[in-house]
């Protein structure tokens, strides 16, 4: 996967899947990729939204948030916190404060860590009851491993906050990439949407990362295919449509 990925890519993988567009997630945290990001949804209608970054370690970033905010295509940000220590992030007052302010401007905020951070990650949104997060991934439990005793328990607390949500995303990644198979992932769906219920949950492709475990079209069988037990409105409401 280390090329270029085009948005006509992008488009056919939609089109196949009967989607009429997709909101787009940084993958670098750079001012510049935000800029291409938006480069290239106002040329393509069906890139809805734009999940960008905003150096959340600045003293200054309000004034980040304050200029994109005329951007409507930014709807909110992740930083890849995944492996850093606390101190760095869940654990940093400065980068609390800039969390906080996102929420005066209405943006939201994606949850990217490994299971090993949740106790932390429970601690900093507890702090945090005006922001609105996204958890990334299911909080990359060790799906490779089938261990999920540990981070069921702290997704069952993590789920009180009503203003956690849980993207149904990178589960095939988290698994042994070569020969993971749907009962490998399913007890792992099936946790989140008793803890989270299924209005504060969400499919995310991770395209192009998930190719490394399979298509596009393998990554949307997986929750297409745990969508197969719910009504047709709760799959819809999971899949955007």
């Amino acid at each position: 996967i280390r090329k270029d990925f085009t948005p006509s890519e992008l488009k056919k993988e939609l089109d196949d899947h009967s989607f009429d567009g997709s909101v787009v997630v940084q993958a670098e945290e750079s001012y510049t990729e935000n800029n291409f990001l938006l480069d290239i949804a106002e040329t393509y209608n069906y890139i809805k939204a734009i999940v960008g970054w905003v150096d959340l370690l600045d003293p200054n970033s309000e004034v980040k948030m304050i200029d994109l905010k005329s951007t409507p295509l930014v709807v909110g940000f992740r930083t890849i916190m995944q492996g850093s220590p606390d101190e760095k992030y869940l654990d940093n007052k400065l980068f609390f404060e800039n969390v906080k302010r996102l929420s005066a401007f209405d943006y939201s905020f994606d949850l990217l860590v490994h299971n090993n951070q949740l106790d932390s990650l429970i601690r900093f949104t507890d702090k945090l009851p005006d922001n609105r997060f996204m958890l990334d991934h299911l909080g990359k439990p060790a799906i490779k491993n089938k261990e999920y005793k540990e981070w069921k328990s702290q997704i069952k607390i993590l789920a009180t906050n009503p203003n956690v949500y849980c993207k149904l995303s990178g589960m095939t990644t988290e698994a042994d990439q070569k020969k993971w198979t749907y009962n490998d992932i399913y007890p792992y769906m099936e946790i989140v949407a008793e803890y989270f219920g299924l209005d504060r949950l969400c499919f995310g492709s991770d395209w192009p990362v998930s190719l490394v475990s399979g298509s596009f079209s393998t990554t949307y069988s997986v929750v297409n295919q745990f969508c197969s037990q719910l009504k047709q409105e709760e799959k819809a409401k999971i899949f955007g449509l």
